[in-house]
């Protein structure tokens, strides 16, 4: 196994590590259960960790993190089926369900109307 990722916060672990699984990559999430423990231990020593099963996985993992990263920064997407606005990140609209691949060209919208 080699170490790949230090999240944010726990959520953040499960989400990549289900993002990476969904492309073949798997992962263990370690340090689950050792946020009790910040303040005791080094902060970094606690955070969620994401370790690649396979080392011969690593650059895909690395590339999938920084491709999820870069889209969940863009502007959110508006569904070609209802209309209504969805975080960048979202490949199926919120409210409706509709695909948003087809919305994947646009510029954004603004988040207030």
């Amino acid at each position: 196994m080699k170490r790949i990722y230090d999240a944010a916060s726990l959520p953040e672990a499960h989400i990549l590590a289900a993002h990476l699984a969904t492309r073949g990559v798997r992962v263990r999430v370690l340090n689950a259960n050792a946020a009790g423990a910040m303040g005791e231990i080094p902060m970094d020593a606690a955070a969620p960790q994401l370790w690649v099963e396979d080392a011969r996985d690593e650059a895909r993992a690395r590339e999938a993190i920084a491709a999820f990263h870069a889209q969940a920064a863009g502007p959110a997407r508006r569904c070609p089926k209802c209309g209504e606005e969805n975080p960048p990140a979202f490949d199926l609209c919120w409210s409706c369900g509709a695909g948003l691949e087809s919305a994947a060209g646009d510029q954004g919208v603004p988040m207030n109307r």
